[in-house]
């Protein structure tokens, strides 16, 4: 047999484990052939093809392992018993890039499903390896690496904690830092997903400088919806959110401001603000920071959020912080920055407020300005709503109404009548300022006929 056909033979052997593997990735792309191939054993098959002389032949069947065990946890599981991780992680750090995507893919796909799974993947001592990959040159090998992370860190704090002690929040915080897209969302989610299980785990993001970059993604002038859209996409606002709440003075300000534009941004956005609950922890900075630049940016947030909808306006009025906002803007000793910050959040939210339960200790303690806002609010509500009509009466609100002095002709009194159009004639005057010592006159003058 010459050398020539000796060598056609390993040749043809060659094609076809090129050929199978990737025919079996292409299936593993299909639902329907799941089970059709794990009842053929493709794993066991696959396995071997890992150590491959061939490098596209191992990516391609890493791949196709991918792909397999993100569809099920069995899958999942028959890859972890088939000892087939750590033989992954051990030839990862020495391969090519396209080794190294495919073999976090892998990880990540094993690691998402259950803590049990994500600890057989730190168990064979995957963690180290991929934060050594978390500083490759590619970005996306970074990028699968930060998936693969993710998926081990969502699961419980215990998991996480290994995360953050294999060392790869400072280099996940670098991640943020570079100019892809999609690497820096990968790693906002990652970083998002160790914050969330513990205040301590939150402050070791925040001690990392996450927030600070978690917020420059936003606040860069090149900033867009799209960009804004990802943060939220990738958990990044829950996490600004927790770390927001674990810390306390100027390191709180770029996640304050991060949320701010983030609900400037859109309707949508701004809701995903509320639903992760950001109004509550900005209602508490600025209640409890001592700082007025720290209140100005907290005041223009909630302005910002409180904006778009009577849904949105309602969600910043039943946190209690109008009546805080304003006080700081009638305080003397307040900033003029901050003044100007609370006025505009007290307006942007009033112009939208519906919610009139919120709005009607403002009756009282706004000053003109403000008040004709408040009163325009109750003005475009009361004439559809009877039992706002009605709570409106038993709260003392149309009583108070009657004691505004408005100038003749002025919006404020266009406001004040059209609420008194919404009641009797006799409701409104009895209501009015004075009339009760009519009525007492007219008891005194009275004089009852005689039987």
């Amino acid at each position: 047999m010459s050398q020539r056909r000796v060598l056609q033979v390993f040749e043809q052997y060659q094609n076809a484990r090129t050929q199978f593997v990737q025919m079996v990735a292409e299936l593993a792309t299909r639902p329907q052939n799941i089970e059709t191939l794990q009842n053929a054993g493709v794993v066991s098959l696959l396995r071997p093809l890992l150590l491959d002389v061939v490098p596209t032949i191992q990516q391609t069947a890493a791949l196709a392992l991918g792909r397999l065990a993100n569809y099920n946890d069995d899958l999942a599981e028959a890859i972890v018993k088939g000892d087939i991780l750590p033989q992954l992680v051990y030839s990862m750090a020495e391969q090519n890039r396209f080794y190294k995507k495919a073999s976090a893919f892998v990880l990540r796909a094993v690691g998402k499903h259950s803590p049990q799974l994500a600890q057989a993947v730190v168990d064979c001592g995957a963690l180290d390896t991929l934060v050594i990959c978390l500083e490759d040159f590619d970005p996306g090998v970074k990028e699968a690496v930060a998936g693969a992370l993710k998926n081990i860190a969502r699961h419980n704090a215990e998991l996480s904690q290994a995360v953050v002690d294999a060392g790869a929040v400072p280099l996940l915080v670098l991640c943020i830092q570079e100019p892809e897209i999609a690497l820096k969302g990968a790693a906002a989610s990652a970083l998002s997903e160790i914050a969330k299980h513990s205040p301590e785990l939150a402050q070791t993001v925040v001690d990392a400088g996450a927030i600070a970059h978690l917020a420059q993604m936003i606040l860069n002038p090149d900033a867009n919806l799209k960009l804004s859209q990802l943060i939220v996409n990738t958990g990044g606002v829950a996490a600004m959110i927790d770390c927001i709440g674990s810390c306390k003075g100027n390191t709180r300000l770029p996640g304050i401001m991060m949320l701010g534009y983030v609900a400037a941004h859109s309707e949508n956005l701004a809701m995903a603000v509320i639903i992760s609950k950001g109004v509550p922890q900005l209602a508490q900075c600025l209640s409890e920071e001592p700082e007025h630049h720290i209140k100005a940016a907290t005041a223009w947030a909630l302005g910002q959020i409180g904006r778009h909808t009577p849904e949105h306006a309602k969600a910043v009025a039943v946190s209690n912080t109008l009546p805080v906002l304003l006080s700081l803007y009638m305080s003397a000793d307040t900033s003029e920055d901050l003044q100007i910050k609370s006025k505009k959040a007290i307006k942007n939210v009033l112009q939208k407020c519906t919610y009139l339960p919120a709005l009607e200790p403002l009756l009282y303690e706004a000053p003109p300005n403000i008040l004709k806002h408040v009163v325009g609010q109750f003005s475009k509500v009361l004439p559809h709503d009877s039992k706002a009509r009605q709570l409106f009466v038993t709260s003392g609100g149309l009583k108070k109404i009657q004691e505004i002095k408005a100038e003749p002709g002025s919006l404020l009194q266009e406001y004040i009548n059209s609420i008194n159009e919404c009641y009797p004639e006799e409701i409104v005057r009895y209501y009015s300022p004075g009339y009760s010592e009519i009525l007492l006159q007219r008891i005194e003058n009275y004089q009852p006929s005689a039987k």
